[in-house]
């Protein structure tokens, strides 16, 4: 097999992703087949949305048939944090030719948090390790949403509490990035700048603007962190 070595790479570093996002992706899938929703929705989201935590709050869009610019508008709130930590791997993605327009649409938290946790090997193809790494964890998503609807179209779920799963697959990432780094400083500062937007501002802006104040304590404090 031609790439054998960049998959075999990328499907043992995907392992803790893939017991992620199974359990998500199937909760995902309950959850919107319990608002009535055909279960092919969930397998049509999960390829060409492919967003998360947006895919679980779409559903509550459709639910309020919320219109297009209000969907467009907390879209760009809830996804704009990709922006920022996309730019940190510009220089990664930068020889990926025409694999870049499907690593750029399948970056997401969690791929994110490999990509820069895990070093790379010097021997595999990176822009292949890169794409067959971002095509695993979303098959995995996939599977479990489209698994998910099946069952749940099928089965009467009791689906309260299903969406704690996402937050809790976010604190089982933070921990593996404090392992990696070893600095509790930017911890810190993400932690008050939640507290401080949870306080202050609507919570439907809550993250842009923890977002937004994290990043300004970070450049104040840029070289306490660095010394960490």
């Amino acid at each position: 097999m031609k790439y054998k070595n960049e998959i075999k790479k990328a499907f043992e570093v995907s392992i803790p992703v893939m017991m992620g996002y199974g359990v998500l992706g199937f909760a995902f899938g309950l959850l919107l087949v319990s608002f009535e929703y055909s279960w092919y929705l969930a397998p049509l989201m999960s390829l060409f949305i492919y967003a998360g935590a947006l895919q679980f709050v779409a559903i509550n869009f459709f639910n309020a048939k919320a219109g297009f610019v209000d969907i467009a508008i907390a879209t760009w709130f809830i996804n704009i944090r990709q922006s920022f930590y996309g730019l940190s791997l510009l220089k990664r993605f930068k020889k990926t030719g025409k694999l870049k327009p499907y690593l750029i649409f399948g970056l997401t938290d969690e791929t994110y948090a490999l990509l820069t946790t895990i070093k790379d090997d010097e021997q595999l193809k990176k822009r292949w390790y890169y794409f067959f790494l971002t095509a695993f964890n979303q098959s995995y998503w996939f599977i479990g949403s489209t698994l998910g609807a099946i069952v749940g179209s099928n089965i009467k779920f009791d689906t309260a509490g299903l969406e704690f799963s996402l937050t809790a697959l976010f604190v089982v990432l933070c921990i593996e990035q404090y392992k990696n780094l070893q600095n509790i400083v930017p911890f810190i500062i993400g932690a008050v700048a939640s507290l401080i937007a949870l306080f202050t501002v609507p919570s439907d802006k809550m993250l842009i603007v923890s977002i937004l104040l994290a990043l300004l304590l970070m450049f104040t404090f840029r070289k306490r962190v660095e010394n960490e």
